[in-house]
């Protein structure tokens, strides 16, 4: 059976910019914020190691194209991990698994999206998992039914509520709510629906973000973000962190920002600059 690492405690990176700098950051199990002026080496630190876990699959040797990777428990060899990253570029006609652009095909004609974006596909993916989620949660319900265990039952539904909950309330000022009868998401506002590609760029970041913590569903995993807080309302950006942790208790953040606002809840003593940690 495969073990799973339940966080990552310490990365070293042997030359970040042709051998220029080393890198070594010890790691908290829950939160951890990478700061820094611009150029300093934030997204470059984030990318080598996403790139390093890539270059194995979720393997990790302890030591992936010059990134040492240290992890909890320590013979652990898989790590589950997602990557949010704040640049929304038009997605291509055809992405590079080569598969023509699934957006094309949902997106009304003469809407002005019909590229869609990158953060559109990634919804994409996440509306797939999002249904994979339900019925895995939905399995569970019913053994649970089955034994008769009804509270037992009902609490493994609270979390998929809880979600539902907090986009509503997040989206409130514009209106929007999900759709609870649908199992794709959809959004109700007077009178229309709408699909997630449809959204405002902060509110799919939004959406993309929580998603992604939600499906995860409770396991311990790895979620690098890189610069959330882009396109994020400043209350959106002091809630971030901790909406993420409610979601999943379990879940490692390891990310950049540049925005005070992320940090305000509490997480000033998350903070490393990256000149702490360069040797």
């Amino acid at each position: 059976m495969q073990k799973y690492a339940d966080y990552i405690s310490r990365i070293e990176i042997d030359a970040l910019w042709s051998g220029k700098k080393h890198i070594v950051w010890n790691l908290s199990p829950r939160v951890n914020i990478l700061s820094g002026i611009n150029g300093v080496g934030k997204s470059t630190i984030l990318n080598k190691v996403v790139k390093g876990l890539n270059a194995g699959g979720e393997f990790t040797s302890h030591m992936l194209k010059g990134v040492h990777i240290d992890v909890v428990p320590e013979d652990a060899k898989w790590i589950r991990y997602d990557v949010i990253r704040s640049l929304d570029s038009p997605a291509p006609i055809v992405t590079y698994t080569g598969q023509r652009n699934p957006i094309q095909e949902l997106l009304p004609q003469g809407s002005g999206w019909e590229g869609g974006s990158m953060l559109d596909i990634q919804l994409y993916n996440l509306q797939r998992k999002y249904l994979d989620y339900q019925v895995n949660v939905g399995n569970r319900i019913i053994a649970q039914l089955q034994q008769g265990n009804a509270d037992a039952a009902q609490q493994l539904s609270l979390k998929k509520k809880r979600f539902q909950d907090i986009v509503d309330e997040l989206f409130a000022d514009t209106g929007k709510k999900i759709v609870r009868t649908e199992n794709e998401i959809r959004f109700a506002q007077i009178g229309e629906t709408l699909m997630p590609y449809q959204l405002s760029s902060g509110e799919k970041q939004m959406l993309a973000i929580l998603l992604t913590v939600l499906i995860e569903d409770d396991q311990p995993y790895v979620l690098f973000m890189d610069e959330p807080e882009v396109s994020l309302h400043i209350e959106w950006q002091k809630r971030l962190i901790d909406l993420c942790l409610e979601l999943n208790p379990h879940v490692q953040i390891i990310l950049t920002t540049h925005s005070p606002a992320v940090i305000m809840n509490g997480w000033m003593d998350a903070v490393t600059e990256v000149s702490d940690i360069t040797l």
